[in-house]
């Protein structure tokens, strides 16, 4: 160390010493920036040139990714929904312990709550419906009718035959669109279904062909109809998954769903010479009369019944189970009614066992 006896010139060097200090210090982190910003910048250049194409493999659809800045609820708002959503789907059978529908030629089970097929047996197969054809007739009344209207009963309606069910009108009575929805599906009454079509449709024939094209709206390919009542014709068929299409449909409106539900009904109606009168139609379902008795664990909400030589015993159903969950059943061509129900009984035990 250089040592004077000038105090002065002592302090101006040791400030210069550290002056150099500093600016070495400075110089050093200077240095170490620059390289840590160009292997920053070296990374992201990697990154976007050299692997942006990899990141595009890995999810090339999402749309909901940030970079598209885009909203998760936004991006499935307006995506359509598959035909199929919600629905019970199965193009096979599906066995089930303890049923098999030996006198039946199909028959099938679904669990509406869960969109699950529990039961099939040949559902996708064609057959006659005969009266579960006014699900189909009730279904287009209520989509393009008036329940209100006043339909006077004429020779087109009562054109059928007198020994077929039927829900006693006569010539000139006067009954609302409401009223004969509830004769058609709780008596199940073949006049009622022609007095609806003539009034709904303007006649009988354009009536069908809205039916045959609501069926195919909705789906039910296998289907086509001739009339709106269900009488036998061979040209009119359906499978027991369309009749649970339609019958889907049909629980859209609250007056199809309240009147499977009736074990009877009361109407004051007129005449054709204006003077009132009271009729009361009763449900032709066995599990509304009585005659049989759904398992533990299972309550018959409704649903429509139909018979004919050609078609056989059938029977739709809607049930619940005690937890409020719904099912849709069905057999159809079934050799006679009391076998029927105890097959039906059968598709409803696996409600019961479900519950277990």
């Amino acid at each position: 160390m250089r040592c004077t006896d000038n105090p002065a010139e002592d302090n101006r060097r040791s400030a210069r010493r550290k002056q150099r200090k500093t600016q070495r210090l400075h110089a050093v982190l200077s240095v170490i920036l620059a390289v840590c910003l160009l292997l920053f910048a070296g990374a992201l250049v990697y990154r976007f040139l050299f692997r942006s194409h990899e990141l595009k493999l890995t999810d090339p659809y999402n749309i909901t990714s940030s970079s598209y800045g885009v909203r998760v609820s936004a991006a499935y708002e307006n995506r359509a929904l598959p035909f199929t959503d919600g629905l019970c789907v199965t193009a096979s059978d599906v066995p089930a312990d303890g049923v098999s529908l030996d006198n039946a030629t199909a028959g099938a089970l679904m669990d509406l709550s869960d969109a699950e097929v529990l039961y099939a047996k040949n559902v996708h197969e064609r057959l006659y419906p005969a009266s579960l054809t006014k699900i189909m007739t009730a279904l287009v009344a209520l989509k393009y009718g008036n329940l209100d209207d006043l339909i006077t009963v004429d020779e087109a309606a009562l054109d059928i035959d007198p020994e077929s069910s039927v829900c006693y009108l006569a010539y000139g009575d006067q009954y609302t669109l409401r009223q004969l929805l509830y004769g058609l599906l709780i008596a199940s009454g073949n006049d009622a279904a022609n007095a609806i079509a003539q009034h709904v449709g303007g006649t009988i024939e354009d009536f069908v062909q809205m039916m045959n094209q609501e069926a195919y709206e909705i789906g039910a390919t296998n289907t086509h109809f001739t009339n709106a009542h269900g009488l036998q014709d061979e040209e009119h068929y359906t499978t027991p998954y369309d009749i649970y299409l339609i019958f889907q449909e049909a629980l859209k409106y609250d007056v199809f769903a309240d009147a499977i539900n009736q074990q009877s009904y009361t109407v004051t109606y007129l005449d054709s010479l204006g003077d009132s009168y009271e009729r009361t139609w009763f449900a032709t379902s066995y599990y509304f009369t009585g005659a049989a008795q759904a398992p533990d664990g299972v309550t018959v909400y409704g649903g429509k019944t139909g018979t004919t030589d050609e078609a056989g015993a059938c029977l739709s159903l809607l049930t619940k189970d005690d937890f409020g969950n719904s099912y849709f059943s069905i057999i159809m061509h079934s050799d006679n009614r009391d076998n029927l129900y105890l097959q039906m009984n059968e598709l409803l035990s696996i409600i019961s066992k479900k519950q277990l």
